[in-house]
């Protein structure tokens, strides 16, 4: 075992922090020690390190299932900056010959980014089984949860990949894990026995404020006002992608100091990717984003974010706002909230998971498939059109379907009696799924209409106490935007000319600031 002074030495060494976080000394520890951990730690608490640091000391290779692209050449790059050169990406931005070059050549890396989908290629498993592979990290581990049972089910096939590298010590880490999803990450992992190192998420420096109205022009008002003399590092989550556009460009047009940008998942990686980069650098003031924007964005002078419709967990709401404030400094996460607004997340639910009715369809056009001798389509449109259910639905019906032995590679096994007992339980597993949301929706509701402490009611789900503000509080308490002052930020910069001179100049980046005065 590395003893304390020895760790903190590799630590200012490799990446030059003089002292540990809470809980990173202690999950480093242990995942040193070959255990397996489970670590929950609030956003912006640093737990990359927490992998980084042991895949550094470590003989052989860290694998590192991380869910977005962008996330992955985010911290790619900044390894490199500070010489940790051993770490790749994996993805499909990468180029065949690269990628190529990457495998045959595994044991130049010490960290191996991937996406749990590129992980399943076989070509991959080849690859990795000639390697010694020291550490299994799934980062944001929470998507196993909230994401392997629809969304990405390759969340839940990653106990098959752990198997086929020989069990490596495996350390799961998110900064939102309720005790049930706990439970679920654990047994979906295989892993009954991790070690736990839970901290409190609640973020003492972020003031909570609740605004309710009756249209989403009365949103954009307040968003106008509150942004009218500032810039400010700022995140607008809406659940429509056409939103995210529409909203954008018509504040564009209204805030014509702020540089505002769109993006959602239906954009072209590689725009995603430049939008993200754009944000990190300060060249975006506010970016207009759907939830497919954020996880594990290390930019630390967010010092806004604005849900214009809300979440439809409590879950996703503390991912998002805890993206403010990682400098320490007080930052504000305002939820606009209209009667109108809940049609939206009943709606999401209503089309990630099939209908029983659709289930039982499936089942029969599969009969159907085997009289006439074929195998599953492999496109998504054929597949859509065949089985009449959309792509997210599918994801979670042939999950399923290859859980119970229903099909493998395509082809489709017939067995009555197994089949009448696979459709009775695919069933039973998507009412409990739908169940499962409409309660958390419900709960998310109720933090809502709350009528004490926003900061109380919201983390009484995860844990049992919350740690006094820094300052305000939360809107209950008596905050108000109209004596918000972002002090300490030097970003924070407020308008005194809005002349169409002034404007060009700040586009140009010419001038003194332009007779701007910052605000501390």
């Amino acid at each position: 075992m590395i003893n304390d002074q020895t760790l903190e030495t590799y630590l200012q060494n490799y990446f030059h922090f003089s002292s540990f976080r809470q809980g990173q000394k202690e999950i480093i520890q242990d995942v040193l020690d070959g255990k397996d951990v489970l670590g929950i730690l609030p956003t912006g608490s640093g737990k990359s390190l927490c992998y980084q640091l042991p895949a550094k000391l470590l003989s052989g290779i860290t694998i590192v299932v991380s869910p977005l692209i962008s996330l992955m050449i985010d911290q790619v790059k900044q390894l490199k900056a500070i010489n940790f050169k051993e770490v790749v990406a994996l993805n499909s931005f990468m180029p065949h010959a690269k990628r190529a070059l990457v495998y045959n050549n595994m044991s130049r890396y010490k960290l191996i980014y991937v996406s749990p989908e590129i992980l399943q290629q076989e070509v991959l498993h080849h690859q990795l089984s000639k390697e010694k592979i020291s550490l299994f990290v799934i980062d944001e581990a929470h998507c196993i949860s909230q994401w392997g049972h629809e969304f990405r089910p390759d969340y839940l096939r990653l106990t098959n990949i752990i198997s086929l590298l020989n069990h490596p010590p495996v350390l799961a880490l998110s900064a939102t894990a309720t005790k049930d999803v706990q439970k679920d990450i654990l047994h979906a992992l295989k892993r009954p026995y991790m070690k736990k190192h839970v901290y409190p998420m609640d973020r003492p420096n972020i003031v909570f404020d609740v605004q309710k109205v009756s249209t989403d022009l009365e949103k954009i008002e307040h968003i106008k006002k509150i942004l009218a003399n500032k810039r400010l590092p700022t995140l607008i989550y809406f659940s429509s992608r056409q939103a995210t556009e529409y909203v954008a460009d018509l504040l564009a047009k209204e805030l014509p100091h702020q540089r505002i940008s769109y993006y959602h998942g239906g954009m072209e990686q590689i725009d995603r990717v430049t939008i993200q980069q754009q944000f990190m650098n300060d060249q975006l003031d506010i970016i207009c984003c759907t939830s497919a924007f954020g996880m594990g964005i290390n930019k630390d002078n967010i010092r806004l974010i604005i849900h214009f419709h809300f979440p439809p967990q409590l879950e996703d709401f503390i991912q998002e706002i805890g993206r403010a404030g990682r400098d320490g400094q007080t930052s504000v996460s305002l939820l606009f909230y209209s009667g109108q607004d809940e049609y939206l997340p009943y709606r999401m639910i209503h089309i990630e998971l099939p209908t029983n009715e659709q289930i039982t369809y499936v089942f029969q056009i599969l009969q159907s498939l085997i009289k006439q001798h074929k195998q599953l389509p492999k496109n998504t449109e054929d597949i859509e059109t065949i089985f009449q259910c959309q792509d997210i639905q599918w994801r979670f019906l042939y999950y399923q379907l290859e859980k119970h032995g229903i099909v493998k590679n395509r082809r489709i096994i017939y067995d009555k009696a197994r089949w009448q007992s696979a459709l009775e339980q695919i069933q039973l597993q998507r009412n409990e799924r739908f169940k499962l949301k409409e309660n958390k929706l419900k709960d998310i509701l109720a933090w809502i209409h709350s009528k004490q402490c926003l900061r109380q009611s919201l983390y009484r789900h995860f844990q049992d106490t919350f740690t006094k503000p820094q300052h305000e509080c939360c809107s209950y308490c008596g905050f108000s935007f109209a004596h918000w002052n972002p002090s300490n930020d030097p970003k924070a910069v407020e308008y005194t000319h809005t002349s169409w001179e002034y404007q060009l100049k700040d586009l140009l980046l010419i001038g003194d600031r332009y007779e701007t005065k910052r605000t501390y």
